[in-house]
């Protein structure tokens, strides 16, 4: 009996799992090591924790996007300058139109579903390659940002300011600060909204029809054809899905820059790719885990913060290091997708 229950913990552990055990142990003893390094500078401080998320919510909710494009099989590159051009749209759209920040938010999310859908469709039902069809979503959306504006537009609008600053405290984890002072901990709403959304995909690709149909698209598109799924409307959603989270996530990021440029979340494309495939996604599609994503997307964050508290360093370590670990962990996908190909003979 106990050799049947090894036999089961074997395989709950083996390849793909173990992979996302091995992400999220990493980002605890990094983070452990950051306590440990720079406690004096106050890294261990519940807030310096909470600013992970913060600083990281508008990528956690299009990592999550990313991921249901790569289980597919798929990719999305054009992320970033949708990011680019969400915040440009929002901030052209309340300073130089006057409009205000509810409806300038809907108009950016919906067109992040018409920009999904044209892309979807391309991939979907012409069957073209997703790199060539994201690659040139990538420059029209940059180019499209320096349409509307080569300038920098500073967003005004208060009722979208009173949203950036709104701050939830928490009633633990507070300190005094220099005058005596019990400063809480806090979190912004886009916090709450990213968090919200990942547990939404997680049950979306776990419970639902739409979601197993993704495993079994990136796991063998002709099982999927044969077991009776329509391939081509399960792609279609996965990227109309990725292009609305990712309007979604453009009008979080912009939350935390309350700005719109045209360089502006230049290789975010790439820190989505990257926590997607830290955190346990196979680019060969048919595996991933958008709680995996989330730590990898922490990852980088504690890399940053790293960098930021050793007060010398470039902060191009940051692409550096990412880029280790990033290939560190494809090795690691071969090696198992190897032996488990050597396990089938």
């Amino acid at each position: 009996m106990s050799g049947s229950k090894a036999v089961k913990t074997k395989k709950k552990i083996d390849g793909n799992s173990f992979l996302l055990l091995i992400t999220i142990v990493l980002f605890f003893v990094m983070y452990i090591a950051g306590v440990i390094i720079f406690n004096e500078q106050g890294f261990g401080k519940v807030q310096n924790f909470l600013n992970l998320f913060i600083s990281n919510a508008g990528l956690i909710v299009i990592a999550a996007g990313m991921t249901v494009v790569m289980i597919t099989g798929g990719i999305d590159i054009s992320v970033g300058s949708v990011v680019a051009l969400t915040c440009m749209l929002l901030a052209w759209m309340m300073e130089n139109k006057g409009m205000g920040a509810v409806p300038a938010t809907i108009l950016v999310l919906v067109m992040g579903v018409v920009f999904g859908l044209a892309q979807g469709f391309l991939v979907a039902y012409l069957n073209i390659q997703p790199f060539i069809v994201t690659l040139a979503g990538m420059f029209f959306a940059r180019g499209m940002t320096a349409i509307v504006s080569t300038d920098m537009i500073s967003i005004t609008n208060e009722t979208f300011l009173s949203w950036a600053k709104f701050k939830i405290y928490f009633p633990f984890g507070g300190y005094l600060n220099r005058k005596g002072v019990m400063i809480y901990p806090y979190i912004y709403p886009s916090v709450v909204i990213a968090l919200v959304v990942l547990v939404l995909v997680f049950v979306m690709l776990k419970y639902t029809k739409f979601g197993r149909s993704i495993y079994a698209v990136g796991g063998n598109e002709q099982s999927a054809l044969l077991m009776g799924l329509n391939v081509r409307k399960t792609k279609l959603k996965a990227y109309v899905l990725s292009s609305t989270l990712c309007g979604l996530g453009g009008f979080l990021f912009c939350l935390n820059t309350c700005a719109g440029f045209v360089e502006q979340a230049k290789g975010l494309e790439m820190d989505a790719i990257a926590s997607s495939v830290i955190g346990g996604t196979l680019l060969t599609g048919g595996v991933g885990n958008v709680f995996g994503s989330l730590f990898g997307v922490l990852i980088k964050g504690t890399i940053e913060a790293f960098i930021t508290f050793q007060g010398t360093l470039s902060s191009w370590w940051t692409r550096i290091t990412i880029a280790a670990l990033l290939c560190f962990f494809i090795v690691l996908q071969s090696i198992f997708a190897a032996v488990k190909e050597k396990n089938k003979h």
